[in-house]
């Protein structure tokens, strides 16, 4: 027989066994003093309610969620078990249902609470009659209560006794015990539970935490609890309630369920029931309104309707608030004791919750239920209650939501100048807030004429690199700004977009003035918001970066931007620190240092991956470096995906620098594939710029020489170089020498390297050339010998970079000589494939597979092979027993190690060193 049968049967024959033990009374038996008990008549003369008695019925549709029943097996070990949660948490069905499917050797003794109950000696009453409606053999010497008032505490010595002699303890189960207000009767239960012993195992089910000495109990190991977190439903869970309803969601969609309802039970279920009415149950979960749905009846009437006129104004007006203190609940009321009144409802599960240190927030639905009973009740008050709550935070210092509220008050004058007074403006550019401030101001309209207004205008414009609607932005604060003494916050403002201004512009000049402008205002403004808002240095030193950088002053350019690496690392810095290492790996490769190139683009990757920041912000400069090293390394469709990833991406900022890299990379990789009309034209973008770049300019000639020199006009080529100083480009000259070697000049071309000059400013991927020309001049005035060691010299020299692309440019003597000892063996593996051919010859170099940066770990092959398969990251963590968060960084380590940025491409690029 179940525990429910039991109970059943057992609330059958309790009149008769009720009435042997009042005749045993009424004979002189023990008891207490005055009326016997009655079977069916309460202290109050009222009929006894068996369906108190009962355990409620379970619907069909209800989920029986395995980790909270084997939780709550818990209870059955435990003396005390609270499952505490709000309204429709689905608290009372979890319990019934654990009960009913207890084996029938356990006893459970069910009773709901009611609130019209009055006094202890109802409660006692009603609990006793449970006890012998389940079968508990309570004999009649414990009594019965005479009236609604104090209860005799014999009676619960001799109950407490009773309980403690029983051979399995009764399961005493009190749902709705938050209906139980008397302090006294928190007192008594807790002394019959303490003295019952092993006799009793006492479950509350309800929405307040209990007066009990809960504190004891958990200390003690003696409690069991379940709590509204632990209630709530997980998506697979809400997925597969939804699936007993006869719907189907997809994950996403469930999860998105759970993420508005907080995975609340009787959310879940009415918006399943809804679904079930409508045309297109898919569409109405993910967008119905919850203000004209079930859900809005249940808790306007199960929470709002149950408070005070005063606690329903205060949770009309914080409705407009994602969190809130009691203080700035206050300042939306007018009216003090809000403190009070917020610990009262998140100890009635009144769906506030306590997010520590004071704060609290709504649970979502019912925000949103608020807030459009507080409209129709209240109509033109919410912008007023925005405007209250944007000027307590602004003094309270929580920028975020200042200007979250501001823009909800539709007063775009405070909220611009709130932005600009913290010196925020740079979170425009960069930062974890970046798109959500686009999004946010872009809902400002013309007619705000404030000069930070203004100044957000130019910041928006620059960010769409759209140079002259900022300029006149600027221009129109300008009018504001021109007294020195005036807002020293909004002319540091002014002077990072002027910067930013004159980057796009390429006007190295305007950008060292604001640079300099901005150090003397810093001054002039409090030292702790500077400290705060580390981005506006680090945005400020890497546009005059990027502009020193575009005038060729590379020395100065690196000071800049290594400042800015070095800086604050946070994530307000990431998006300067990636452009800064972006920039720094552009003039590595320029003066040749393919290796030191690639390892600070790829840092700057990993910069922005480290914060979550979307992919490639930050990074163009970076990628189009990888592009180019790709080309040296021979690794032509490597680049060509590079180039475009960096065509698909939206850069943070498109200026000449960008623009002069993207055009080099692209016509570096037509020239290789042979298409030289194609790279001519690439190379001469006709980059917008203030001011001529020389090494733009240079890249730009040496393209059209090494076309020219291709189809066999070495005359036009030199014509090309001629046009740029080429003593101050190494890469220059030695594309010269290559020139005048093929017009037959070797002393000159020999010349021509002598003055590459020994300070160490050119890279491999110009000394290596240079060497080529050089074994080439040595080749063809027949001293092989000399040839031979320059080429021996050469290949010890792009081994490390793996440069191949140098070797194809050279010409066909210096693919005689690579076919001979001991170069054939230098080169082989690395330029030429292993191993002779059978006639003894080399295999001429071709396009060489890309090569591992590092060797992969033992853990990151297992996450390889099971990303080929496919799988997930949840998929390979759970089939690994690692966590997500390991797994994502074994695959950041594999992109770094493999030089890749997507899954595809990192399995592609395994297979092709059979890595897979």
């Amino acid at each position: 027989m179940t525990a429910v049968q039991k109970n059943s049967e057992n609330a059958e024959n309790a009149e008769n066994a009720e009435d042997a033990e009042n005749a045993e009374s009424a004979a002189g038996g023990g008891g207490e003093a005055g009326p016997t008990a009655d079977a069916y008549v309460d202290p109050l003369g009222e009929p006894f309610l068996r369906t108190r008695f009962a355990l409620p019925t379970v619907p069909a549709t209800f989920l029986r969620r395995a980790r909270l029943a084997d939780h709550l097996d818990q209870a059955l070990y435990t003396p005390l078990t609270v499952v505490n949660g709000a309204a429709g948490a689905g608290k009372t069905l979890l319990v019934a249902d654990w009960a009913a499917g207890l084996p029938g050797t356990e006893t459970v003794a069910w009773l709901t609470n009611d609130a019209g109950e009055q006094g202890p000696g109802v409660f006692w009453a009603y609990l006793l009659q449970s006890l012998r409606a389940a079968g508990v053999p309570v004999s009649g010497e414990v009594g019965c209560p005479a009236d609604a008032g104090p209860v005799d505490h014999k009676l619960l010595a001799r109950l407490a006794a009773e309980l403690s002699a029983l051979d399995r303890p009764v399961i005493v189960v009190l749902d709705e015990y938050d209906q139980v207000t008397a302090p006294e009767i928190a007192d008594q239960l807790e002394f019959v539970l303490h003295h019952a012993g092993r006799g009793m195992r006492l479950i509350l089910v309800t929405r307040t935490e209990p007066l009990l000495p809960l504190h004891r109990y958990r200390a003690a190991g003696a409690m069991t609890e379940i709590r509204n977190a632990d209630l709530a439903f997980t998506p697979e869970e809400a997925a597969t309630l939804l699936d007993l309803h006869g719907l189907s969601l997809p994950e996403p969609a469930a999860r998105a369920l759970v993420d508005r309802t907080r995975g609340w039970a009787a959310g879940l279920r009415l918006c399943a029931l809804a679904a079930q009415e409508s045309p297109d149950p898919q569409t109405y979960l993910k967008e119905f309104e919850a203000d004209r749905s079930a859900v809005a009846d249940f808790l306007l009437a199960e929470v709002l309707r149950q408070q005070t006129d005063r606690t329903q104004d205060l949770l009309l007006r914080v409705s407009v608030l994602d969190r809130f203190c009691p203080e700035l609940a206050e300042a939306l009321t007018g009216d003090a004791g809000a403190a009070g009144a917020l610990t009262e409802l998140h100890r009635q599960n009144a769906f506030v919750e306590h997010l520590g240190h004071d704060w609290y927030r709504l649970h979502p639905l019912f925000a949103e239920i608020l807030r459009a009973h507080l409209r129709s009740r209240t109509p033109g008050l919410e912008p007023e209650l925005h405007r209250r709550a944007a000027e307590w935070l602004r003094r309270s210092g929580s920028l975020p939501e200042t200007l979250t509220h501001g823009a909800a008050a539709q007063d775009w004058d405070f909220t611009a100048r709130a932005l600009v007074d913290d010196l925020a403006i740079g979170q425009l550019f960069t930062g974890l807030r970046r798109d959500d401030l686009t999004e946010l101001f872009s809902r400002m309209g013309p007619e705000t004429a404030d000069p930070a207004a203004e100044l957000v205008r130019a910041a928006r414009a620059l960010s769409r690199h759209d140079l002259d609607a900022g300029l006149s932005h600027l221009r129109a604060a300008d009018q504001h700004l021109t007294r020195d003494d005036a807002d020293p916050a909004g002319r540091l403002s002014r002077a990072l977009l002027e910067a930013l201004a004159a980057r796009l512009a390429g006007s190295c000049s305007r950008a060292e003035k604001a640079v300099e402008q901005a150090a003397e205002l810093r001054h002039r403004v409090p030292a702790h918001l500077l400290d705060k808002h580390p981005e506006l240095t680090a945005l400020l030193l890497t546009h005059l970066g990027s502009a020193r950088l575009w005038a060729g002053q590379f020395d100065d350019a690196r000071a800049a931007l290594s400042a800015v690496v070095e800086g604050s690392g946070g994530a307000a810095t990431a998006l300067p620190r990636a452009e800064a290492l972006g920039h720094l790996a552009l003039i590595d490769h320029l003066n040749g240092w393919p290796g030191r190139a690639e390892r600070k683009a790829l840092a700057a990757q990993a910069e922005t991956e480290r914060f979550g920041l979307p992919q490639p912000s930050g990074c163009a400069v970076g990628r189009l470096v990888l592009a180019a090293v790709a080309v040296d390394r021979a690794e032509l469709s490597r680049a060509r995906a590079l180039l475009d990833e960096a065509a698909d991406a939206r850069p943070d900022f498109q200026d000449p620098v960008t623009a002069a890299a993207r055009s080099i990379a692209t016509a570096r990789l037509l020239l290789a594939r042979g298409d030289t009309s194609g790279a001519v034209a690439a190379a001469d973008p006709a980059v917008p710029a203030d001011v001529p770049s020389p090494w733009a300019e240079g890249h730009t000639a040496l393209i059209s020489a090494a076309a020219h020199l291709a189809e066999g006009r070495p005359d036009s080529a030199a014509e090309a170089l001629e046009r740029v100083p080429c003593e101050d480009q190494p890469a220059c000259a030695v594309q010269m020498a290559r020139v005048r070697l093929a017009e037959g000049d070797r002393e000159a071309a020999v010349e021509l390297l002598g003055h590459l000059g020994t300070g160490g400013r050119a890279g491999p991927a110009v000394t290596v050339r240079a060497a080529l020309i050089r074994a080439q001049a040595a080749d063809e005035e027949g001293d092989t010998a000399a040839a031979r060691r320059l080429l021996t010299q050469a290949l010890q020299e792009a081994r490390r970079d793996r440069l191949r692309r140098p070797f194809l440019e050279a010409g066909p003597r210096i693919r005689r000589l690579l076919r001979t000892a001991p170069q054939r063996d230098s080169a082989a593996g690395w330029l030429t494939p292993d191993g002779p051919r059978p006639d003894g010859t080399a295999a001429a170099v071709a396009e060489a597979p890309p090569f591992v940066v590092e060797e992969l770990s033992g853990r990151e092959r297992d996450v390889l092979l099971r990303l080929s398969r496919m799988m997930s990251t949840e998929e390979i963590a759970a089939d690994l027993y690692v966590s997500v968060n390991t797994v994502k960084t074994h695959l950041k380590s594999v992109y770094r190690k493999l030089a890749v940025n997507r899954r595809s491409d990192a399995v592609r690029r395994a297979r092709e060193l059979r890595l897979l």
